[in-house]
């Protein structure tokens, strides 16, 4: 005896929901007691389950082409030569990914057509993990290391930060990235290993002459060393490395310098020591909402005299 396949395809949600199976089955088996016959059985038990549309499952239709879907992403370049912006559901700081396919620190990628059937990659650059990051969205005037730059990075940590500085300064730019640590100078080596414009060097940033054999004169400092003589250890750099007219970023964390000061006297006091070396402040900015109590201080190493005609 045939049954229809009750509901059929139903709403479905990839695939449909496969109907009911075929209804109860065949009834109570039968029929009524015949004498002499048995009882039938139950009939064909509950028909074929439910079901979920196919071996397919219930199936959400894929994510439009993986990473980004369907949803149009517009990446514009940022005023900060090397870094943009993706404009989509929610914006995002970027850079241009130096190696395609490779992440990092585990951070989003984004994919996007270019001419002739070409794709271009983006990484994400997350102010929450890179005070360099945090600075930019905090609207700093300029961060001094654009496309063809070298970089002294102090204080180069697993390399998360450094591997974006990397992208902005691009294949003509090379940043020399010192580490102390030796277990983060690990990661540090590891990823170096894909990214060729970074030179990893595993020393004691308070000790320059250490690996002066290995690094030239550079445009920009940036320290990201939270120390409590971090002024004094970037001094020492600028003075081996730094071109005169040169720049530097320093990251101050306030607490690592004085626990018990308001952050921004440790702030004042910490500008008054780079002035004595030769460092002119030029800009400060605090890195709320991304890091608390810390500052990024950005100035010139050596301007040139006033007084010079």
């Amino acid at each position: 005896m045939a049954y229809d396949g009750g509901r059929g395809g139903g709403r479905g949600r990839g695939g449909g929901r496969g109907g009911p199976g075929g209804g109860r089955g065949g009834g109570r088996g039968g029929g009524s007691f015949k004498r002499g016959g048995a009882p039938g059985g139950r009939g064909g038990g509950r028909g074929g389950g439910r079901g979920r549309g196919g071996p397919g499952g219930r199936g959400r239709g894929g994510r439009g082409g993986g990473r980004g879907g369907s949803k149009q992403v517009i990446v514009e370049p940022h005023r900060h030569g090397g870094v943009f912006l993706a404009r989509g559901k929610e914006d995002a700081l970027v850079t241009l990914n130096t190696t395609p396919g490779e992440s990092v620190y585990g951070e989003k990628r984004i994919s996007v057509d270019a001419a002739e059937g070409q794709k271009v990659e983006y990484r994400v650059w997350n102010p929450f993990r890179s005070k360099l990051a945090a600075a930019i969205l905090g609207g700093v005037d300029s961060i001094h290391m654009g496309p063809g730059s070298k970089v002294l990075y102090l204080g180069a940590a697993s390399g998360t930060t450094v591997s974006h500085v990397a992208d902005l300064v691009g294949k003509d730019g090379l940043v020399y990235a010192v580490e102390f640590s030796h277990r983060s100078g690990r990661d540090l080596i590891n990823m170096a290993k894909k990214r060729t414009n970074v030179i990893p060097i595993i020393e004691d940033a308070r000790h320059p002459h250490k690996y002066r054999m290995l690094v030239p004169m550079v445009d920009c400092i940036f320290a990201d060393v939270a120390q409590p003589d971090q002024t004094r250890i970037v001094a020492l750099n600028a003075h081996n490395f730094l071109k005169n007219q040169g720049h530097f970023v320093i990251s101050i964390k306030a607490s690592c310098i004085d626990s018990t000061a308001p952050a921004e006297a440790v702030f004042a006091a910490e500008v008054q020591k780079m002035k004595a070396e030769k460092m002119k402040p030029l800009e400060q900015l605090t890195l709320e909402p991304y890091e608390r109590d810390h500052a990024v201080v950005i100035g010139t190493y050596r301007p040139p005299s006033k007084n010079k005609k």
